[in-house]
């Protein structure tokens, strides 16, 4: 998917271009998603227009290095600077009520030498009086100026056409959207590129190369036992040549994958989250099992170099993470979870018959009547207190799929605890086998 990252400085109105872009069609969901722990300026969405699809990228303002004032602003540089490493497309945001200051001159400097192809958008143009405003800017040297109003819409749709102009046109994006796809995560140096060569070697397997459709991510088709499976791998981290920032390559390394998960999470119908056996559960294997979590994907944890630990150790150890996936992982409770090797091969494949139920679950219905068998058995004469308010059940009604939401009317929402929900989220597991699945509850009050 083409990923398209919005760069300017403070207040020239990426979030309002952002928001513009990932509400593009009320029928589709548009997943936008704060990066955890990786950023507090950086927000990721995905836009569809006219039966087209591309990543958007709205970053904190864009300010030269030198003017950074503490460590936080140098933070927000190496996110925007992380965010167009991953760019395929730029859109310089300029301000056209401001007018031309030399921040965006600087800007328009260093966005040329990352060598990516760059839109120059004048923004608050609201209609064709306020065109003699963009004229300045042809002076840091584009030759087109796209002016538009991010508030009104006024030339949106031309920004839009020129982004779809640009949408590779291959066979391989269809053959995607017609297949399973498994996300392989985790932080740096956890076996992942490993445990994808391993899958793909086995004899069983017909391989099939496929063009990834992320630019470092390395994507690849796989049938076992006669079903496909699209792979995708987010280990390759590279173009980092061009960064003059001076900053620690352990961290930047752990936040350029956050990111690189981030957009094969919201690509995959399953992740697989690997986690290393030598190193236990960490905050960084967290922070990506939240990011499915938040987008509500399907989850299996692997616990990889399973080979390292000793044999008489392997019985402690399997409890040890049995508990402390309990313990830190809590929020994603229903994912499964193996004990593998990469190196040595064994007990990867498990992860399909895995894949394959998650799907299944992942899209069933449940039909009205056995919802409402279920309501008039468990939920019907239920009357709980909450914080002093008594709260009563009416009924509930299934209203999506992948992942299976339901909606639950009660008296008086605000009456609703966390808890309320878990029960609710339990009984439909119970009842209906939604054993690996995540799924959605949403509560709505009765008028």
């Amino acid at each position: 998917m083409l990923t398209v990252v919005i760069v300017g400085r403070p207040n020239a109105g990426k979030s309002t271009l952002f928001n513009r872009m990932i509400k593009s069609d009320d029928k589709i969901k548009a997943i936008t998603d704060k990066l955890p722990g990786v950023t507090r300026d950086i927000n990721y969405g995905v836009a569809r227009w006219y039966d087209k699809a591309f990543t958007v990228v709205d970053t904190g303002g864009f300010f030269p290095e030198e003017k950074a004032k503490d460590i936080i602003q140098k933070q927000m540089l190496e996110q925007i600077e992380m965010a167009i490493s991953e760019a395929d497309l730029i859109i310089h945001l300029l301000d056209g009520k401001e007018g031309l200051l030399p921040d965006d001159i600087e800007t328009a400097r260093w966005l040329r030498q990352t060598g990516k192809e760059i839109l120059w958008v004048v923004n608050k143009i609201d209609d064709p009086s306020k065109l003699s405003r963009t004229y300045e800017f042809y002076s840091i040297g584009p030759e087109q100026l796209i002016p538009i109003s991010a508030l009104t819409g006024y030339g949106f749709e031309e920004l839009i056409e020129k982004i779809i102009e640009r949408l590779p046109l291959t066979q391989s994006l269809k053959l995607e959207e017609e297949l399973p796809k498994i996300a392989i995560v985790g932080r740096p140096n956890v076996g992942k590129s490993t445990i994808i060569n391993a899958l793909l070697g086995k004899k069983r397997m017909i391989v099939s190369p496929l063009p990834g459709t992320t630019r470092d991510a390395i994507d690849a088709v796989c049938t076992y036992y006669g079903k496909k499976y699209l792979l995708i791998d987010t280990a390759g981290i590279k173009r980092l040549s061009y960064y003059k920032k001076e900053i620690a390559q352990h961290s930047y390394v752990e936040k350029l994958s956050y990111f690189k998960a981030l957009r094969s999470i919201e690509r995959a119908d399953v992740a697989v989250l690997v986690i290393d056996a030598t190193e236990g559960i960490v905050n960084q294997d967290q922070k990506i099992a939240g990011i499915v979590a938040e987008q509500k994907k399907g989850l299996i944890i692997l616990i990889n170099k399973w080979d390292l630990i000793a044999k008489d150790e392997r019985d402690r150890k399997a409890k040890f993470f049995a508990d402390e996936i309990k313990r830190k992982l809590w929020f994603v409770d229903y994912a499964p979870y193996l004990t593998v090797s990469a190196v040595d091969k064994t007990r990867l494949t498990k992860i399909f018959p895995l894949i394959d139920q998650i799907l299944e679950e992942y899209t069933k219905r449940v039909s009205t009547s056995e919802l409402n068998k279920l309501f008039n058995q468990k939920l019907k004469d239920v009357v709980l207190s909450s914080g002093g308010k008594e709260l009563k059940f009416y009924y509930i009604t299934q209203v999506g799929v992948e992942p299976p939401t339901f909606v639950v009317f009660v008296n008086d929402k605000s009456a609703v605890k966390q808890h309320h929900i878990k029960f609710i989220e339990k009984l439909l597991r119970e009842t209906f086998n939604f054993e690996f699945s995540p799924i959605s509850i949403k509560v709505k009050q009765r008028k």
